[in-house]
């Protein structure tokens, strides 16, 4: 590595997220708890299983945090060698860009986010919620 030369570079600041309107807030919370609802929680909650080795689903919910929004997910830890009764993760994630646009990302195993979709509008992310199997808790 000797002969490298270290060079300066300009690194503009980055540009403030915009604050998500209240009125998005709400119709983002309420469209999407609905898809909980009537979509993901139908077709991903079961009833408890009868052998106790395993986790399993108990509740799918969603909340804001900052200009984040999150679906997320509680298992229960039947085991008695569990580490604790229960646990939550998240599984999808709407980050919001403005004027009705987010980015739609989904947790990966490695415990990162992944953005799939830029700039979608709030119908298209319920769409591929709906649709991936990405997004699956």
């Amino acid at each position: 590595m000797a002969g490298r030369k270290k060079v300066w570079l300009y690194k503009p600041p980055r540009e403030p997220k915009p604050a998500v309107p209240e009125s998005t807030r709400v119709d983002v919370e309420r469209r999407c708890n609905e898809l909980v609802e009537t979509v993901l929680k139908p077709g991903h909650i079961k009833p408890p299983p009868k052998d106790k080795k395993f986790n399993y689903l108990v509740d799918i919910y969603t909340k804001w945090y900052r200009n984040y929004f999150y679906f997320c997910s509680k298992y229960l830890c039947p085991h008695p060698d569990a580490i604790s009764p229960s646990f939550e993760d998240k599984f999808a994630r709407l980050e919001y860009v403005g004027k009705d646009r987010f980015n739609l990302s989904y947790m990966r195993h490695t415990g990162q986010w992944w953005e799939i979709f830029s700039e979608i509008t709030l119908d298209e992310c319920i769409k591929e919620i709906k649709e991936m199997p990405h997004f699956m808790p």
